[in-house]
């Protein structure tokens, strides 16, 4: 297996804190993701490189694991344990344990797992490498069961987003990771979704917040608005005397619940009062009179 130099791949320090990693891997993404370099064989080997480094680097165990046995660091457990029967029967006979250290690592990976004339009935089959990827999403995208096309490690790989994810909510693909050694399981696939925020609609877990505005007139004599939501155009009454900052509560007009069918936060709509400028003299006067009553 070839080595490859994680904290290169992103372009930090071994030192490097986890906002670091985190700021590297996003960039570097972004830069390499096989969306925005169709049919480049190197970027994808590049993209593949950055989830594998994020995936170690980003876990405290992994890391601690890679920091000490590098190349060889998912099978740190193994040689671990391995380490500490040889030990305790060197000191039953008697005997010291000098242990491993430098390219020793490999050697003993190589005869542990198959490598350097082993018998294929001693290797261990071992689940794959998982990988990550990241996901962009608009707001009425989330808001919609759908369909799309990811490209990961140079496969196209197509999943069904149910209605409902949140902003950083992270999904499994089981077995759309690394083929696992010596015929083992694949490792998994997970999806952090990004949503972006709407200039119009907010939302905070299930229910949507708007601001609408309403001319002076129909706030103080009352009447009707029609109002956009995500799932089409309602009408609405406005009471007479309606004040700045009133709140209309609209059960179910909300954002879908996730993996829970027709069920769906509420709606918020708070009433901006538009005042009216550049009044005409008989305008003026008759708010005159309406301020003398």
């Amino acid at each position: 297996m070839e080595y490859i130099d994680y904290y290169k791949v992103l372009e930090i320090k071994k030192d490097a804190s986890t906002d670091d990693i985190k700021k590297a891997y996003r960039k570097l993404a972004r830069k390499y993701h096989p969306d925005l370099n169709p049919n480049n064989e190197e970027a994808n080997k590049k993209f593949q490189q950055i989830n594998e480094a994020n995936e170690v680097l980003s876990d405290p165990e992994k890391r601690k694991k890679y920091d000490r046995y590098g190349k060889d660091w998912q099978h740190a457990d193994q040689f671990d344990a391995q380490q500490q029967r040889q030990s305790q029967g060197r000191g039953r006979s008697g005997g010291g344990f000098s242990g491993f250290g430098g390219d020793d690592f490999s050697d003993f990976f190589s005869s542990m797992f198959g490598g350097g004339g082993a018998r294929s009935s001693g290797r261990s089959p071992f689940k794959g490498q998982d990988y990550s990827s990241e996901l962009n999403l608009n707001l009425l995208d989330a808001y919609t069961t759908h369909k799309q096309t990811l490209t990961v490690n140079g496969k196209q790989v197509r999943i069904t987003i149910p209605a409902g994810v949140e902003n950083g909510q992270k999904i499994k693909l089981a077995g759309y990771g690394a083929p696992g050694p010596n015929n083992g399981p694949a490792g998994d696939l997970f999806i952090a979704f990004n949503i972006a925020e709407h200039p119009k609609f907010k939302r905070k877990g299930n229910d949507i917040y708007v601001q609408e505005e309403v001319d002076l007139y129909t706030a103080i004599l009352g009447g009707e608005k029609i109002i956009e939501t995500l799932n089409g155009k309602v009408k609405l009454s406005i009471p007479a005397g309606t004040q700045p900052d009133t709140t209309l509560r609209l059960k179910g007009k909300g954002f879908p619940i996730y993996k829970k069918d027709n069920q769906f936060g509420d709606l918020y709509v708070k009433w901006q009062i538009k005042l009216p400028t550049k009044l005409n003299a008989k305008q003026k006067e008759l708010f005159e009179q309406l301020s003398k009553l």
